[in-house]
Protein backbone atom coordinates (compact mmCIF):
# COMPACT_ATOMS: atom_id res chain seq x y z
CA UNK A 1 0.00 0.00 0.00
CA UNK A 2 1.48 3.30 -0.54
CA UNK A 3 2.78 5.55 2.20
CA UNK A 4 3.07 9.07 2.94
CA UNK A 5 4.88 9.08 5.60
CA UNK A 6 7.20 6.14 5.84
CA UNK A 7 8.68 4.12 2.84
CA UNK A 8 8.19 0.26 2.84
CA UNK A 9 9.98 -2.25 0.14
CA UNK A 10 10.33 -6.13 0.33
CA UNK A 11 13.34 -7.57 -0.95
CA UNK A 12 13.56 -11.36 -1.22
CA UNK A 13 12.57 -12.34 2.10
CA UNK A 14 13.58 -9.07 3.69
CA UNK A 15 10.99 -5.90 4.25
CA UNK A 16 12.61 -2.31 4.78
CA UNK A 17 10.72 0.02 6.71
CA UNK A 18 12.06 3.76 6.30
CA UNK A 19 10.90 6.77 8.73
CA UNK A 20 10.49 9.60 5.49
CA UNK A 21 9.96 12.60 7.35
CA UNK A 22 13.41 14.44 6.88
CA UNK A 23 12.35 17.90 7.37
CA UNK A 24 10.80 16.60 10.67
CA UNK A 25 13.39 14.71 11.80
CA UNK A 26 11.17 11.63 11.35
CA UNK A 27 9.05 12.79 15.00
CA UNK A 28 6.12 10.94 15.06
CA UNK A 29 2.52 12.46 13.99
CA UNK A 30 -0.35 11.02 14.73
CA UNK A 31 -0.65 9.87 11.07
CA UNK A 32 2.99 8.68 10.91
CA UNK A 33 1.91 6.50 13.64
CA UNK A 34 -0.95 4.83 11.54
CA UNK A 35 1.40 4.03 8.91
CA UNK A 36 4.07 2.33 10.98
CA UNK A 37 1.03 0.38 12.59
CA UNK A 38 -0.55 -0.73 8.94
CA UNK A 39 3.47 -1.70 7.80
CA UNK A 40 3.85 -3.87 10.79
CA UNK A 41 1.00 -5.76 10.43
CA UNK A 42 1.75 -6.00 6.86
CA UNK A 43 5.48 -7.25 7.42
CA UNK A 44 3.85 -9.72 10.01
CA UNK A 45 1.08 -11.02 7.86
CA UNK A 46 3.04 -11.83 4.39
CA UNK A 47 4.47 -14.94 4.64
CA UNK A 48 7.17 -13.65 1.48
CA UNK A 49 8.72 -12.10 4.66
CA UNK A 50 11.14 -13.44 6.95
CA UNK A 51 13.20 -10.20 8.60
CA UNK A 52 11.78 -6.44 9.08
CA UNK A 53 14.74 -4.02 8.58
CA UNK A 54 13.80 -0.49 10.37
CA UNK A 55 15.72 2.76 9.73
CA UNK A 56 15.24 6.69 8.88
CA UNK A 57 15.95 9.10 6.33
CA UNK A 58 18.20 12.34 6.66
CA UNK A 59 20.30 12.97 9.99
CA UNK A 60 17.51 11.80 12.43
CA UNK A 61 16.46 8.17 12.93
CA UNK A 62 13.57 9.48 15.14
CA UNK A 63 13.44 12.35 17.51
CA UNK A 64 10.21 11.24 19.36
CA UNK A 65 6.71 12.73 19.18
CA UNK A 66 6.11 16.31 16.89
CA UNK A 67 5.61 18.94 19.88
CA UNK A 68 3.45 20.36 17.16
CA UNK A 69 0.75 17.60 16.95
CA UNK A 70 0.70 16.36 20.32
CA UNK A 71 -2.07 16.57 22.66
CA UNK A 72 -1.92 18.11 26.27
CA UNK A 73 -0.73 15.17 28.21
CA UNK A 74 2.04 15.00 25.57
CA UNK A 75 1.73 11.72 24.47
CA UNK A 76 0.32 11.08 20.47
CA UNK A 77 -2.15 8.06 20.29
CA UNK A 78 -2.99 7.37 16.68
CA UNK A 79 -5.65 9.17 14.50
CA UNK A 80 -8.54 7.11 15.95
CA UNK A 81 -11.24 8.91 18.55
CA UNK A 82 -9.76 9.30 22.12
CA UNK A 83 -10.05 6.23 23.87
CA UNK A 84 -11.59 4.39 21.13
CA UNK A 85 -9.45 1.38 21.02
CA UNK A 86 -7.92 -0.84 23.41
CA UNK A 87 -4.13 0.53 22.98
CA UNK A 88 -5.36 3.73 23.95
CA UNK A 89 -6.30 2.21 27.78
CA UNK A 90 -2.69 0.83 27.77
CA UNK A 91 0.63 3.19 28.06
CA UNK A 92 0.81 4.83 24.75
CA UNK A 93 3.54 3.09 22.40
CA UNK A 94 3.89 5.17 19.47
CA UNK A 95 6.27 4.38 17.00
CA UNK A 96 7.32 0.96 19.21
CA UNK A 97 6.80 -2.02 17.28
CA UNK A 98 4.21 -4.33 18.46
CA UNK A 99 7.55 -6.80 19.99
CA UNK A 100 5.25 -8.50 22.05
CA UNK A 101 2.85 -9.97 19.57
CA UNK A 102 5.19 -10.06 16.49
CA UNK A 103 6.62 -13.52 15.56
CA UNK A 104 9.19 -11.56 13.08
CA UNK A 105 12.35 -10.45 13.99
CA UNK A 106 13.38 -6.64 13.22
CA UNK A 107 16.98 -5.24 12.99
CA UNK A 108 17.16 -1.27 13.56
CA UNK A 109 19.79 0.49 11.89
CA UNK A 110 19.93 3.82 13.66
CA UNK A 111 21.19 6.14 11.25
CA UNK A 112 21.70 9.85 13.04
CA UNK A 113 19.54 11.84 16.30
CA UNK A 114 17.37 9.01 18.24
CA UNK A 115 15.62 10.48 21.12
CA UNK A 116 12.60 10.17 22.95
CA UNK A 117 9.99 7.45 21.58
CA UNK A 118 12.63 7.05 18.61
CA UNK A 119 14.79 4.93 22.01
CA UNK A 120 11.86 2.41 21.81
CA UNK A 121 13.14 1.07 18.72
CA UNK A 122 16.39 0.84 20.34
CA UNK A 123 14.83 -1.17 23.35
CA UNK A 124 12.21 -3.41 21.60
CA UNK A 125 14.22 -4.42 18.60
CA UNK A 126 15.94 -8.10 18.03
CA UNK A 127 19.21 -6.78 16.79
CA UNK A 128 19.90 -3.16 16.84
CA UNK A 129 23.05 -1.16 15.18
CA UNK A 130 23.86 2.00 14.65
CA UNK A 131 25.96 4.51 12.80
CA UNK A 132 29.03 6.05 14.21
CA UNK A 133 26.66 9.40 13.44
CA UNK A 134 23.99 8.18 15.86
CA UNK A 135 22.89 9.74 18.93
CA UNK A 136 21.01 9.09 21.68
CA UNK A 137 19.00 11.37 24.72
CA UNK A 138 16.13 12.10 26.32
CA UNK A 139 14.82 15.06 26.20
CA UNK A 140 11.64 14.79 28.39
CA UNK A 141 12.22 16.48 31.38
CA UNK A 142 13.44 19.46 29.46
CA UNK A 143 10.31 20.07 28.22
CA UNK A 144 8.36 19.88 31.24
CA UNK A 145 7.17 16.38 31.08
CA UNK A 146 7.97 12.87 32.44
CA UNK A 147 10.05 10.75 31.06
CA UNK A 148 7.32 7.96 31.07
CA UNK A 149 7.79 4.29 28.85
CA UNK A 150 10.75 5.06 27.31
CA UNK A 151 13.32 5.77 30.07
CA UNK A 152 11.77 2.91 31.81
CA UNK A 153 12.33 0.61 28.77
CA UNK A 154 15.85 2.19 28.92
CA UNK A 155 16.56 1.33 32.68
CA UNK A 156 16.70 -2.49 31.41
CA UNK A 157 18.49 -2.06 28.89
CA UNK A 158 21.47 0.56 30.73
CA UNK A 159 22.98 0.00 33.89
CA UNK A 160 20.50 2.51 36.35
CA UNK A 161 22.99 4.82 36.98
CA UNK A 162 23.39 5.48 33.50
CA UNK A 163 19.62 5.71 32.72
CA UNK A 164 18.80 7.46 35.21
CA UNK A 165 21.57 10.39 34.30
CA UNK A 166 20.50 10.49 30.82
CA UNK A 167 16.55 10.86 31.74
CA UNK A 168 17.42 13.26 34.53
CA UNK A 169 19.90 15.36 32.39
CA UNK A 170 17.19 15.61 29.56
CA UNK A 171 18.32 17.26 26.48
CA UNK A 172 21.67 18.28 27.99
CA UNK A 173 22.78 14.54 28.34
CA UNK A 174 24.34 12.64 24.31
CA UNK A 175 25.39 9.03 24.43
CA UNK A 176 26.96 9.09 21.25
CA UNK A 177 27.16 5.41 19.53
CA UNK A 178 30.59 4.14 20.68
CA UNK A 179 29.71 4.71 23.96
CA UNK A 180 26.13 2.68 23.56
CA UNK A 181 27.97 0.12 21.49
CA UNK A 182 29.89 -0.01 25.29
CA UNK A 183 27.24 -0.18 27.53
CA UNK A 184 25.66 -2.77 25.13
CA UNK A 185 22.90 -0.62 23.79
CA UNK A 186 23.16 -1.24 20.30
CA UNK A 187 25.57 -4.25 19.21
CA UNK A 188 27.49 -2.70 16.32
CA UNK A 189 28.60 0.55 15.17
CA UNK A 190 28.91 1.21 11.20
CA UNK A 191 30.28 3.34 9.31
CA UNK A 192 27.53 5.99 8.14
CA UNK A 193 27.55 5.20 4.45
CA UNK A 194 27.37 1.80 5.06
CA UNK A 195 24.89 1.29 7.64
CA UNK A 196 21.58 -0.12 5.74
CA UNK A 197 23.62 -2.44 3.58
CA UNK A 198 25.41 -3.85 7.09
CA UNK A 199 21.38 -4.14 8.32
CA UNK A 200 20.47 -6.18 4.95
CA UNK A 201 23.75 -8.54 5.59
CA UNK A 202 22.55 -9.05 9.40
CA UNK A 203 19.10 -9.72 7.85
CA UNK A 204 20.13 -12.22 5.30
CA UNK A 205 22.42 -14.02 8.21
CA UNK A 206 19.03 -14.41 9.85
CA UNK A 207 17.31 -15.26 7.13
CA UNK A 208 19.51 -18.09 5.86
CA UNK A 209 18.04 -19.37 8.90
CA UNK A 210 15.20 -21.58 9.48
CA UNK A 211 12.54 -18.99 9.89
CA UNK A 212 10.17 -20.86 12.32
CA UNK A 213 12.68 -21.54 14.19
CA UNK A 214 13.93 -18.28 14.04
CA UNK A 215 10.40 -16.57 15.20
CA UNK A 216 10.09 -19.05 18.36
CA UNK A 217 13.56 -18.27 19.61
CA UNK A 218 12.70 -15.17 19.58
CA UNK A 219 9.37 -15.69 21.43
CA UNK A 220 10.96 -17.75 23.55
CA UNK A 221 13.38 -15.00 24.59
CA UNK A 222 11.33 -12.15 24.46
CA UNK A 223 8.43 -13.51 26.26
CA UNK A 224 10.95 -15.25 29.06
CA UNK A 225 11.95 -12.41 30.22
CA UNK A 226 8.71 -11.91 32.26
CA UNK A 227 8.65 -14.82 34.12
CA UNK A 228 10.45 -16.60 36.31
CA UNK A 229 13.20 -18.68 34.96
CA UNK A 230 11.82 -22.40 35.08
CA UNK A 231 8.47 -20.91 33.76
CA UNK A 232 10.90 -19.15 31.00
CA UNK A 233 12.82 -22.90 30.54
CA UNK A 234 8.96 -24.74 29.67
CA UNK A 235 7.66 -21.48 27.55
CA UNK A 236 10.84 -21.84 25.48
CA UNK A 237 10.67 -25.86 25.30
CA UNK A 238 6.68 -25.60 24.35
CA UNK A 239 7.81 -23.65 20.99
CA UNK A 240 10.78 -26.19 20.42
CA UNK A 241 8.35 -28.46 20.81
CA UNK A 242 6.07 -27.09 17.99
CA UNK A 243 8.89 -25.93 15.90
CA UNK A 244 10.02 -30.07 15.72
CA UNK A 245 6.51 -30.95 13.89
CA UNK A 246 7.20 -29.14 11.03
CA UNK A 247 9.10 -29.61 7.90
CA UNK A 248 12.12 -27.62 8.14
CA UNK A 249 12.71 -29.29 11.58
CA UNK A 250 12.87 -32.31 9.06
CA UNK A 251 15.35 -30.27 6.43
CA UNK A 252 17.74 -29.05 8.81
CA UNK A 253 19.09 -32.15 9.78
CA UNK A 254 18.55 -33.87 6.25
CA UNK A 255 21.13 -30.73 4.87
CA UNK A 256 23.55 -31.71 7.57
CA UNK A 257 23.83 -35.17 6.53
CA UNK A 258 23.67 -34.44 2.64
CA UNK A 259 26.36 -31.82 3.11
CA UNK A 260 24.30 -29.18 1.62
CA UNK A 261 22.44 -26.08 2.36
CA UNK A 262 19.37 -26.14 3.64
CA UNK A 263 16.25 -25.44 1.16
CA UNK A 264 13.23 -23.77 4.11
CA UNK A 265 9.90 -24.17 3.60
CA UNK A 266 8.80 -22.10 6.44
CA UNK A 267 6.44 -24.72 7.18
Amino acid sequence: MPFDTIEYEVDGHTATLTLNRPEALNALSPHMITELRAAYAEAENDDKVWTLVVTGTGRAFCTGADVKEIPGDGKVINERPYLSTYEQWEAPQEGTPPFRTMTKPIVAAINGLCCGAGLDWVTTCDIVIASEEATFFDPHVSIGLVAGREMVRVSRVLPRSVALRMALMGKHERMSAARAYELGMVTEVVEHDRLLDRAHEIAGIVNSNAPLAVRGTRLAIVKGLNVPLHEAEMLAESFRERVTRTEDALEGPRAFVEKRAPVWQCR
